[in-house]
This record gives C-alpha cells, structure tokens and sequence, in this order.
C-alpha cells in the first residue's frame, strides 16, 4: 500500500525520515479506528503532539512511529488490563521501557510455554503408585488449584508438589490429626502476593538494563537458589516462632 503523501518526518539532525502519514493511513495500520486515535491524542496518550504536521485545518500528518505507540497502547489494555491512565503515565514515564518491559515477560512466557509442551508428564497411575497418595486427595489437590494436571499427567512443579505432600503424610501430616488439602491453600495465598512483589521487582529491575537473553539468563540461574532461599528463611522463623509460643505459654 502507498503513503499517498511526499510528507516527510524529519530527525532532529534534519534527516529524512519515513513519511508522515494520513489519518486514514495510521487507522489501517495500527488497525484502531480514527476516532480512537482522536481519543489518544486528545489524552495525551500519543505524546505531545509537536511532531503532527498540520496543512490547513482539516488536514494533518502523523508521524510512523504512532503505529508502533498505538499498537503498544492496545497490547497494555487487552493483555494486561491496564486502564488508559495507568498506561498515560507509564508511557509519559518511559515508554521505551514500558515496551522493554512487555517484551521480557513475553519472552519469559514463551520459553514457559515451549518447555511446558516439551516437558514429559507423569501419568496418574504412575504418580499413585510412586507415592501412595490417595485418589481424593489428588483430585481435590486439582480442584483447589494446588496441581493443575491435564490429559497426559502431572508436570513437573506438581510431581514435587505431590512428593513433598507425600513425605508429610508419610511424617504423620494426615486426616486423623486434623491435616488436609486445604492446609496448602495457606502457603499459596501467602506466597501469592510475595510472587507478584517478585515478578515487579524482577522485570522492573532487567527491562532496558541487560539485553533479553542475559535477562532470561539471570531469571532462570534464580530458581533454584530462591527455593532454597524460601526453605532456609522458613525453618528460621518456624523455630523462632515455636519459640516465641514457648514463651508466651510459660
């Protein structure tokens, strides 16, 4: 498709740029309508203006680079949720890192996905036989959300999951003594807001400092030794706590 203008953008050294485009030419492209686009201009969401190039009154230029902001604008409202204020002042902030941002989770998702689907998955009958947990508990395990099994099995996360809710049966942790499912309901919403707090501070920190495969390299050398982290930090407050119970019952 042609520009149908000989409008040029120009760097701030003077160089040519790509060409300005229409109204009509930004709204096919971004693939917004014009009215939306009125809309972002009027919030302040595309910039500040100065770089439309007005030919009379009804008449303007946009720069090409407002296909790029307005399609980034739609990625933060319908995969993200963001409201257009949140997204204003982001953007207003440092939208370059706003869109670094955006590419490192997607990049972080990908590989996640791509090893989900290459990942070997335990069978229900091979994980009960292994560990001896019974039916019901897997099955309510799954409807609380704890393990999130499908067709071909459990993966990985839920296989050490269901060892580790092995080993505390197998320790005495069971229904006779008042232990069940929902027991792991208290760890998970405890550690829900710690992970959002984890996954801002993460991408907040690498987005726009370290290129995206040394950032993916730095997220997945960190799994390991935060588990270990998470287990050590709880044992120290376990005992200080059974110590502090100790001394309030004395």
């Amino acid at each position: 498709m042609g520009t149908g203008t000989s409008i040029n953008a120009r760097h701030a050294d003077g160089a040519l740029d790509r060409p300005l485009l229409k109204m009509s030419e930004l709204a096919e492209r971004s693939g917004v309508s014009a009215g939306t686009i009125r809309y972002y201009l009027r919030e302040g969401l595309l910039g500040s203006g100065r770089d439309i190039v007005r030919t009379s009154r009804n008449m303007a230029y946009y720069p090409p680079q407002y296909v790029e902001r307005i399609e980034l604008i739609k990625r933060l409202q319908e995969e993200r949720f963001m409201p257009l204020r949140v997204i204003r002042g982001a953007l207003k902030e440092d939208p370059e890192r706003v869109r670094a941002l955006i590419e490192l989770e997607d990049r972080i998702l990908e590989r996640a996905r791509v090893s989900a689907a290459d990942d070997s998955r335990a069978s229900r009958k091979a994980i009960q036989e292994r560990y001896g947990v019974p039916r019901n508990v897997l099955a309510r395990l799954a409807e609380i959300g704890v393990l999130t099994p499908n067709q071909r099995g459990y993966d990985k996360d839920d296989v050490k999951i269901i060892e580790a809710i092995a080993s505390f049966r197998a320790g005495g942790y069971d229904e006779t003594l008042g232990f069940t499912v929902y027991d792991t309901l208290r760890y998970r919403e405890a550690l829900e807001p710690l992970v959002r707090e984890e996954v801002l501070a993460l991408v907040s920190r690498l987005a726009g400092e370290v290129d995206v495969e040394r950032a993916m390299e730095i997220v997945e050398a960190g799994v390991e030794p935060l588990r270990e982290l998470i287990g050590a930090m709880h044992s120290k407050l376990l005992l200080a706590e059974l110590r502090r119970h100790r001394a309030g019952a004395s």
